[in-house]
């Protein structure tokens, strides 16, 4: 994002810079200099109102596919987390089995 926003800064720097010198040399009359500086203005205008509008509906775009990529992995997570804890449990439910069933031997032996 840095590098197109230095992009487009240096080009509306390297064409300010043209259009002021093509003004100081230009040999035309000043009110017709002032009305294409107008003209170039609104031009430009119009297209960074362009440019901006794609960008804002780029981002937009961006925003709502890396939240939905978001979303899915979360429930990834959430989904192979409940599988993980019900394979706990279930171990955990067979060790106590086998532990209560040991424990009646040593009871019956004692």
């Amino acid at each position: 994002m840095s590098n197109n926003g230095n992009t487009v800064l240096g080009i509306l720097a390297g064409t300010a810079v043209g259009a002021a010198l093509g003004i100081l040399f230009a040999p035309e009359k000043g009110s017709v200099t002032r009305q294409r500086i107008a003209d170039e203005a609104a031009t430009k205008r119009d297209l960074m109102a362009e440019k901006a509008s794609e960008l804002r509906d780029s981002l937009g775009s961006t925003i709502a596919s890396q939240k939905e990529n978001l979303d899915e992995q979360v429930d990834y997570i959430v989904s192979n987390a409940s599988y993980k804890a019900e394979d706990v449990i279930t171990t955990l439910e067979a060790k106590l089995k086998d532990l209560k069933a040991k424990n009646k031997n040593l009871q019956k032996k004692a």
